[in-house]
């Protein structure tokens, strides 16, 4: 049988499939892989659109349980809830309510297939929300008004760091707060006695660089996210699936090309 790499699984939604990309010269899953090559396979499942409901409905066709020729998932991260967190509209239904997130969220994390592996199990919050810059985009697609809000996604992310704290062996990574303490670090005028940034009542301030359209990652954004991530992944090179090239087995035949 073939080696089996153990998987590092990225679990969400368009976050996690726009993780993939390269732009301005980085790519989230590129360098995660490069980290941990030869030791484990990166694997993305970011469905884009996808809220906990959707996400967790197609689970059974995402993961297998375990098995002969199934890897091992030894890592699972999870980002789900910027759709969850739509506000109701006649033009938007990705809405979930918060209360059944969380039931949602704790069902993915407790679902079968995925315990069967026993793998480290990490859930991401979702990001902050530019409202300011969603509503102008959403106003310009035909929406009645912004099909986000910056509050009620907030609550979400606590929502999320909530489910992780209440759940035994999950570990939070909380990326709303690394790209709000960098936005606000970058913003000299931000004023922390007045409203945060990306509320409408307040300024877009540098997350105008980090959520170029409101919801989704910019590359410094995806960079800030990877050097998160990848702080809990272990760098030992040692554990390599196959043997680095001096250990590698020769052909029989070949054997005295060895020296």
């Amino acid at each position: 049988m073939a080696a089996s790499y153990p998987q590092i699984v990225l679990f969400g939604d368009s976050i996690f499939q726009g993780a993939i990309d390269l732009v301005d010269g980085f790519s989230f899953h590129a360098a995660l892989q490069s980290k941990v090559n030869r030791r484990y396979d990166v694997i993305n499942r970011g469905l884009s659109g996808y809220n906990t409901s959707n996400a967790l409905a197609v689970l059974p066709q995402v993961f297998s349980p375990p098995g002969p020729g199934v890897p091992k998932i030894e890592c699972l991260f999870i980002l789900l809830g910027a759709n969850d967190a739509c506000v109701p509209l006649p033009t938007n239904h990705q809405h979930v309510p918060l209360d059944k997130y969380k039931i949602n969220l704790k069902r993915i994390i407790t679902h079968p297939t995925i315990t069967a592996h026993k793998p480290k199990i990490f859930l991401i919050t979702p990001p902050p929300l530019d409202q300011i810059r969603i509503t102008e985009l959403d106003l310009a697609s035909g929406h009645p008004s912004a099909t986000r809000h910056a509050k009620i996604s907030a609550s979400y992310s606590e929502a999320a760091r909530q489910v992780a704290a209440e759940n035994a062996g999950v570990t939070l990574v909380d990326l709303w707060k690394a790209i709000m303490d960098t936005a606000i670090k970058k913003t000299p005028s931000f004023n922390p006695n007045g409203p945060p940034l990306g509320y409408p009542e307040g300024q877009r301030g540098y997350l105008e660089h980090l959520l170029p359209d409101g919801l989704h990652l910019s590359p410094e954004s995806y960079r800030i996210f990877y050097d998160l991530v990848s702080s809990y992944i272990d760098s030992n090179d040692e554990n390599r699936v196959l043997p680095e090239w001096r250990q590698a087995p020769w052909l029989e035949e070949d054997g005295h090309l060895k020296g």
